[in-house]
């Protein structure tokens, strides 16, 4: 790397440290402050969906803006919502405003999000792609565990939190206007609304494989985050305990995530993911078997961490791989697409499953799940299909 680039690149992956700072504080934040106003556990779920449909809503609309302005104004913008969205929870306590807020979040964190993940994948080297990307995904789970632990701040006041976090993003925003604006690299098709919906066709076609870890890693986190704890609850485990197996899954996917991603530029993209999702089914498996052992979940945990914890980020970079640069933004906008609705449907079915089946069944609708990713990814057969085409535009 240069040494505008490597600047360029510490900015970026410390605006996702900060972005997954606040969305890691966000989460358990407002779920105990609704708690102990007496919100019920299915508003209180509903209202955390809030940040998944915002992006939900704005990543079609995104790439047009990127293409004529540029990385850094969506970026810009993208974090000045955040900020300004977080200053506001203090200002009016109701839980149809903070919804609104969390929607605004989520849109600002998509702009965020596409804007640093598509300018790192197009400005990386091929053969220093995965690790980029795993020192991506490695800053924001940084910032995605340490955020909760700041909800402790609400002791001392219930704005606190909230004002540590608008504060602390505000401060990572301003050193995105050192940065020297670029644009991607132009495609033939029409720049417009219909002109992304045509370009996501071509890429589901040509890489409809690599959005199927990000989405497995959404279902995921959210439903280990949203079910786990209701789960292990009504199985007898103590809070205590809790408290200690699902940070391990976080621990795990911070300690491997820079080496599979360095893995991966050795050995592999697809190579690295089929085996990965084969041992993360095995692990589910062993942890339903081993459900009421506190040591032998910590285990699994933490093992599948290290293994299927940096899936998104390794189906960024399988998806870079597959597809030619120009269409990296609509591969880029799909990837966001396909995580939020595994972290939308995630605690849906994982809280059927606890709901209407018995046993183990939580950890075997995961495993079911990484095993259908893992037979996708042996029988696609697409590999360098479309880099056959003008890859070296």
């Amino acid at each position: 790397m240069k040494t505008n680039d490597t600047f360029r690149f510490w900015i970026l992956v410390s605006i996702v440290a900060i972005s997954g700072f606040s969305q890691g504080l966000l989460l358990p934040l407002i779920a105990i402050i609704f708690e102990q106003d007496g919100v019920s556990s299915s508003l209180n779920g509903l209202h955390a969906t809030g940040l998944y449909i915002g992006v939900l809503l704005a990543a079609p609309l995104m790439e047009g803006p990127l293409r004529r302005f540029g990385y850094k104004p969506i970026i810009l913008v993208g974090g000045i919502v955040v900020a300004i969205s977080l200053s506001l929870f203090p200002v009016w306590k109701s839980f149809w405003f903070w919804f609104i807020l969390r929607l605004l979040i989520g849109i600002g964190d998509q702009l965020l999000h596409f804007g640093t993940q598509t300018w790192i994948t197009a400005s990386s080297p091929k053969e220093k792609l995965g690790r980029n990307i795993a020192l991506y995904g490695l800053f924001f789970g940084i910032g995605f565990t340490v955020g909760p632990i700041m909800t402790r701040l609400v002791e001392v006041n219930e704005a606190f939190p909230f004002i540590v976090s608008c504060s602390i993003s505000l401060i990572a925003w301003g050193f995105v206007w050192f940065l020297k604006n670029e644009v991607p690299e132009a495609d033939k098709e029409n720049i417009s609304f219909f002109g992304t919906f045509k370009r996501f066709g071509k890429v589901f076609k040509y890489a409809w494989v690599a959005f199927l870890p990000p989405f497995g890693y959404g279902f995921l986190e959210a439903s280990l985050n949203g079910n786990f704890p209701v789960y292990a609850l009504r199985n007898g485990l103590e809070v205590g305990a809790v408290s200690i197996i699902l940070p391990a899954f976080a621990a795990g996917s911070i300690v491997f995530q820079l080496p599979l991603g360095m893995l991966s530029d050795r050995y592999g993209r697809r190579n690295v993911l089929v085996t990965v999702m084969l041992a993360g089914f095995i692990c589910f498996t062993v942890a339903g078997l081993l459900q009421d052992s506190v040591t032998g979940l910590l285990i699994c945990f933490f093992i599948a961490g290290m293994l299927v914890g940096s899936t998104y980020s390794l189906g960024i970079s399988y998806m870079a791989d597959l597809l030619p640069r120009p269409l990296l933004p609509a591969g880029n906008l799909m990837v966001s697409i396909f995580f939020s609705f595994g972290s939308i449907s995630g605690p849906f079915i994982g809280g059927l499953a606890i709901q209407y089946l018995k046993g183990a069944s939580f950890f075997y609708v995961i495993s079911t799940m990484l095993l259908l990713i893992f037979i996708a990814l042996l029988i696609f057969r697409g590999k360098g299909t479309y880099q056959e085409e003008p890859h070296s535009v």
